[in-house]
């Protein structure tokens, strides 16, 4: 048992002015001589965090799927628009989607792209200006002006005409205003667990944050079938989109009910230097290779569809074969995470990156139904994976937390560039020939080359840290 005892001092010692009477002094263990009382506090204030901690994942998953997954899900209407132009018979008794079909005719693949590119490209490229919002202690703010941007064009949509596509940029600029506070709201939530609590919500985080582009693009998928073959003949178009309209507004509102801004941004806090980024050659080196990634990574997600339908595997499993990359990268996602947390973020990168590369090579020799579906597996597991660890190498580059965002948004900026080019350029090397090798290759090298650009990273973080498991 600890011992307690007083010790006096004389006023003359005391400084200020302030007379000390007496002094008490623990000899032993100090936690034993805590009032007890004060214990119950201690474990409801971290029972809070916790609870908080919660929230804002489930939050910001909500808002994340119904926004972000929602227009990554355009490479089901650049594929079935294209197997309508190219394959305008095969699809006599299996209609493609509505909006495509009418508004639509007589565009190159090249050209389409350059719509869901736009919209893709949007969100990252608004990056720095919701990032700087979040770390000066707007997120509630910058999140609840986005859910409304984003269901308002939505709602519009609804109401499109042949050339109004304004809708589209809506959409975009409001996922904008989401993506960036909602990723970083997750991250800042972590340093407030333990270690192992934080690696496990990191890893749950991490499965609806950019594997919301994965979840929403397979379930929002089966939504538009379900929407082509029943809403739609019964509803119309517009009536249909304003389901979905509905249905994302729904999650916008419970999303941003349950968000928790922490204290780890402040409105008086200093913001982030971003020119100190640029002198940080790790951060130079991820930037070259999310950019080179992303010019490449998104081929099989955009045109594989198009690719099977071409090569006569079946309409139907065609199809799906979205769905189902999609939804096997929940197991890149979840496991790829749990991998970094055991040998380190960015010895793992390096194995999914050149597994993306090499299922990407693979497309060539895809021609039936079993190889589509081992390649859509294997590609939807790789590239999930290449995703969420990407982001989580991003996020341990901050030096503190207040970097977060800003770190997060000038990145993203940067991968916009990427997501931007990539499906104009694909469909430019794919032509109205469909000329598959072309786009394949390009695609392909860029990853092994982004597989180069890992390994260069790898090796400087292992020297600035002096350790091999990092």
């Amino acid at each position: 048992m600890p011992e307690l005892h007083s010790l006096a001092l004389s006023p003359e010692k005391c400084q200020h002015g302030i007379v000390a009477q007496r002094v008490d002094i623990v000899i032993g263990d100090p936690e034993e001589a805590l009032p007890k009382q004060h214990e119950p506090a201690i474990v409801s204030e971290k029972q809070d965090d916790e609870l908080n901690g919660w929230m804002t994942v489930a939050g910001s998953w909500l808002i994340l799927f119904s926004t972000l997954g929602y227009i990554y899900s355009f490479g089901v209407y650049e594929g079935q628009f294209e197997c309508l132009c190219a394959h305008h018979n095969a699809y006599k008794e299996d209609p493609p989607d509505y909006y495509t079909r009418i508004f639509l005719t007589g565009h190159s693949p090249s050209s389409i792209a350059w719509m869901g590119s736009f919209q893709l490209a949007l969100p990252f490229a608004m990056g720095p200006f919701a990032g700087r919002i979040f770390d000066a202690g707007y997120a509630r703010l910058t999140i609840a002006a986005g859910s409304f941007l984003f269901v308002f064009s939505l709602f519009m949509l609804s109401l499109a005409q042949e050339g109004q596509y304004y809708q589209g940029v809506g959409m975009g600029a409001g996922t904008g205003l989401l993506f960036t506070p909602s990723t970083a709201v997750k991250k800042a939530e972590f340093g407030v667990w333990d270690s192992i609590n934080r690696n496990f919500y990191r890893r749950l985080g991490f499965s609806n944050r950019v594997e919301v582009n994965t979840i929403l693009p397979s379930s929002r998928q089966d939504t538009d079938t379900a929407t082509t073959s029943q809403l739609i003949p019964k509803l119309g178009f517009p009536s249909a989109v304003r389901v979905t309209g509905f249905i994302t507004l729904g999650c916008l509102l419970a999303g941003n009910a349950l968000i928790r801004p922490q204290h780890h941004t402040s409105v008086n806090q200093r913001s982030a230097d971003i020119s100190t980024f640029f002198h940080d050659p790790v951060y130079l080196w991820f930037l070259l290779m999310a950019v080179v990634s992303l010019l490449g990574i998104y081929f099989p997600a955009i045109y594989l569809q198009l690719y099977a339908v071409d090569h006569k595997m079946g309409n139907s499993l065609a199809f799906y074969s979205i769905a189902i990359l999609n939804g096997v990268g929940i197991v890149g996602r979840v496991g790829s995470t749990w991998l970094a947390d055991q040998y380190g973020i960015w010895n793992v990168q390096i194995p999914v990156t050149l597994g993306t590369a090499a299922t990407i090579w693979a497309i060539i020799g895809t021609h039936n139904p079993a190889t589509l579906v081992v390649i859509s597996c294997l590609y939807g597991i790789f590239s999930g994976a290449w995703l969420a660890v990407s982001i989580s190498g991003l996020v341990s580059l901050a030096s503190s937390p207040s970097e977060v965002g800003a770190r997060v948004g000038v990145a993203n900026a940067f991968m916009s560039v990427g997501l931007l080019v990539s499906g104009p350029v694909q469909g430019a090397l794919l032509s109205s020939r469909f000329d598959w090798i072309r786009p394949i290759v390009f695609s392909a090298t860029l990853m092994s080359i982004s597989t180069l650009f890992s390994i260069i990273i790898r090796t400087l973080i292992s020297r600035r840290k002096n350790s091999q498991r990092i």
